[in-house]
């Protein structure tokens, strides 16, 4: 499973509530030194965005993890996005562990998630409750790997085992595909295998 280091991505409009962005922003950045923050702010004022700064700055001076806030959080970006269209793009492209939606009408964008470990909807969705009662499992894929991997779930502790038959009508309509496929790949043992009992087949 690949997790490494704690990462989040908030997207945060005008209805966004600075308090709300910027504990959500520390929540992840009080992870470790390594710890990845982004805000992806949509066409947010120059004093919404300074409002989030102030929320940061005083909230991490409460926490007491805030020596791992203050080397953190340097290493952490702002970026600017005219669009959520445009922000939403941007977050399929990093793909992070981690998506906080503070948009209006938040669940309406979930469908246009494609990459990301686990989302989280709206004002009052908190990542904290992913990580500890809302029934999300928390070990989620890192550093991109949420466009290949899935975040932990039951079916990871589960076996699956696939059986197939074909028919000898079957294997007819279905064989000469497959020995062609095998030949292609210069693999005669497979083509024979198939090749071998259509010829069977057709003596019947």
């Amino acid at each position: 499973m690949p997790a490494g280091p704690s990462e989040v991505l908030v997207i945060a409009d005008y209805t966004a509530n600075p308090a709300f962005v910027a504990a959500d922003l520390l929540s992840q950045a009080e992870h470790g030194v390594d710890s990845q923050v982004v805000l992806v702010a949509v066409d947010l004022t120059p004093e919404h965005l300074s409002a989030i700064e102030k929320e940061v700055d005083d909230q991490a001076h409460a926490l007491s993890r805030v020596e791992i806030v203050r080397e953190s959080i340097p290493k952490s970006i702002i970026v600017k996005a005219a669009t959520v269209e445009e922000a939403i793009a941007f977050s399929n492209d990093y793909a992070p562990e981690h998506l906080i939606l503070h948009l209006e009408n938040a669940s309406q964008k979930v469908p246009s998630v494609e990459n990301a470990g686990s989302v989280f909807v709206g004002p009052y969705t908190p990542e904290s409750c992913g990580d500890y009662a809302s029934g999300t499992n928390h070990t989620l894929p890192t550093n991109g790997y949420a466009r290949q991997f899935s975040g932990i779930n039951t079916l990871s502790f589960q076996k699956h085992i696939t059986s197939q038959e074909i028919t000898a009508a079957g294997l007819e309509g279905l064989g000469p595909v497959v020995a062609t496929l095998a030949d292609c790949e210069g693999l005669q043992a497979h083509a024979n295998a198939v090749r071998v009992r259509l010829r069977e087949a057709s003596r019947r």
